[in-house]
């Protein structure tokens, strides 16, 4: 019963899925460490001196740069999602089940962006399908849209094991291929659902509660013009908060007025 109930909160945490082939036993002893052997130091020599050679080939550009590089040379969306699919510079791709790329109308002028995949999408292929999602669904309901009238994607395209947050470099890297994702959509509006996604966006340290709410014109590259953007509250977030729920209906009628006006 005691391997079952910590089962149960492994599951409870996120820790759904093992990552090596066989168990790691924790509490076996540690295998003893060789000691320390001094050695003296040899004798000084004088070094010899080397002629001149040919420059060292220049080193592999950071995995940030490569993102950038393969982003700018994608011209359709299947581009995009084909060079994310063979893309090994982030090493959430080796641990996830499925690239989670985007789902709904992407000519419909409105994206959301979520801030990364959880278990549901990740064995889904598709963002937003969990509890979040569901919820997501009906904020969308309540002011008439459906996932036919937008288009949803994620900052994060894999699944981080056990659903913990991306390191600020899985960020990094992801951030490109991203940017990329709204010029090709090219949105008329574009909503961005949590703190992660607004900070990585918009370029800021401000939190979500400060920046919810307010209509930003957002120069993005790739894009003619400054998009409007609105920071909202993350659906994941209004699940655990519920005294959150009134500031999202807020700016579900803010977006709900700015469509309609165009």
């Amino acid at each position: 019963m005691d391997a079952l109930a910590a089962l149960r909160l492994q599951i409870e945490w996120g820790a759904d899925e093992a990552l090596d082939d066989a168990p790691v036993d924790r509490f076996a002893a540690p295998a003893p460490r060789p000691r320390a052997v001094e050695v003296a130091p040899p004798a000084e020599t004088p070094r010899p001196v080397m002629a001149p050679t040919a420059a060292a080939p220049a080193a592999l550009p950071m995995p940030a740069q490569r993102a950038s590089d393969i982003a700018a040379n994608c011209r359709t969306l299947e581009d995009l999602r084909a060079a994310l699919a063979v893309f090994d510079g982030c090493p959430l791709a080796t641990t996830a089940t499925n690239l989670v790329f985007g789902d709904g109308n992407p000519a419909s002028g409105l994206m959301l962006v979520g801030e990364g995949p959880g278990a549901e999408e990740d064995r889904a292929g598709r963002p937003f399908v969990g509890p979040s999602g569901q919820l997501l669904d009906r904020m969308l309901a309540s002011i008439g849209l459906d996932r036919t009238r937008c288009y949803i994607t994620n900052l994060i395209p894999w699944r981080p094991p056990g659903n913990r947050n991306p390191t600020d470099s899985e960020i990094v890297v992801c951030l490109p291929f991203l940017l990329r994702h709204i010029a090709l959509v090219r949105p008329k509006h574009l909503v961005l659902l949590g703190n992660m996604s607004v900070q990585s966006v918009v370029g800021t340290k401000s939190g979500i509660t400060r920046m919810r709410g307010r209509w930003l014109d957002l120069a993005l590259p790739g894009l003619d013009a400054p998009v409007r953007c609105l920071p909202m509250l993350h659906p994941a977030y209004l699940l655990r908060t519920h005294g959150a729920k009134r500031d999202a209906w807020a700016d579900m009628i803010a977006l709900r007025r700015a469509l309609d006006q165009g």
